[in-house]
């Protein structure tokens, strides 16, 4: 997987993105109820098309996590927005919504786990959790299961291939690996990828990025960034990161503004919420 920084856009180019779906499309058929884990902070982004042809009509689940980071009112718009599908906004590193993944997966799946228990069976629903890169996947897994049982990063990559792991006798996941879209419907929604990490950071430039962003905020979350770091947005991307790279105390010799150290830090803070709590995507 490749991607180029050309201005603010960001050009994909197929890679193993193709050998992922290939994977998901080979063990579709064993999964009785699918997970679909969303950024909460831009759902629509995480809709990857390709996923919605392999799930054909297997009920799904949707987990709009991260939610401690996005805007309360628009995860609950997209609750709606995705029905009637499933879908429940959750942070996955906190134990409180497992109860209610097991309880709408059971039910999700209650259809063939009555018709084995007609055979006398007991029957554990077959789930497979999917997403793009870095939406917190094996964070989910990790979390229903009780114990470290998937690799976790922060960084998209990190799952490599499949894994099963039981949960209480309840049912048991399936952790595949992240896959992006083959193409991007928009240079906006390659960005927004690249904001929370679903892109690797070391094939984006984080200056450009940086100004994208700051760019978005200045519409859709004015005061954030002097709330954070004292600085009132000026109208320029540019000027506004030199002066977070001030205020960050980032500097280079000659009092020069360290743009990417301090564009680094700034998108840092975005993706760990300490700029607030901002949904990129509304469900329009």
């Amino acid at each position: 997987m490749r991607y180029m920084s050309d201005g603010r856009n960001i050009q994909w180019f197929p890679g193993h993105m193709a050998k992922t779906m290939r994977l998901i499309d080979e063990n579709m058929r064993l999964a009785d109820v699918i997970i679909y884990v969303l950024d909460a902070r831009i759902p629509d982004t995480c809709l990857n098309p390709a996923f919605a042809k392999a799930i054909g009509v297997k009920p799904v689940l949707y987990l709009l996590n991260k939610a401690d980071l996005a805007d309360p009112a628009a995860s609950l718009a997209w609750e709606r927005r995705l029905r009637p599908a499933a879908a429940l906004s959750v942070t996955a590193t906190m134990s409180k919504f497992k109860h209610a993944i097991l309880k709408e997966i059971t039910a999700l799946a209650a259809d063939k786990i009555a018709r084995r228990r007609e055979k006398g069976l007991n029957y554990t629903p077959k789930t497979m959790v999917i997403g793009i890169p870095n939406t917190g996947k094996s964070t989910v897994i990790n979390s229903l299961a009780g114990a470290r049982r998937a690799a976790v990063g922060d960084r998209p990559g990190v799952t490599r291939g499949k894994q099963w792991v039981r949960v209480e006798d309840k049912i048991d996941l399936l952790d595949m690996p992240g896959a992006l879209p083959t193409k991007f419907e928009s240079q906006l929604s390659a960005r927004h990828a690249a904001y929370v990490g679903g892109i690797n950071d070391t094939v984006t430039d984080a200056s450009e990025l940086a100004c994208a962003l700051l760019a978005e905020l200045a519409v859709l979350a004015p005061d954030a960034v002097a709330g954070r770091y004292g600085v009132t947005p000026c109208g320029s991307p540019l000027q506004d990161l030199e002066r977070i790279a001030a205020a960050l105390g980032c500097i280079k010799l000659g009092a020069v503004p360290d743009s990417d150290r301090a564009a680094a830090a700034f998108i840092d803070d975005f993706r760990k919420g300490k700029l607030g709590r901002i949904t990129l995507e509304r469900p329009y």
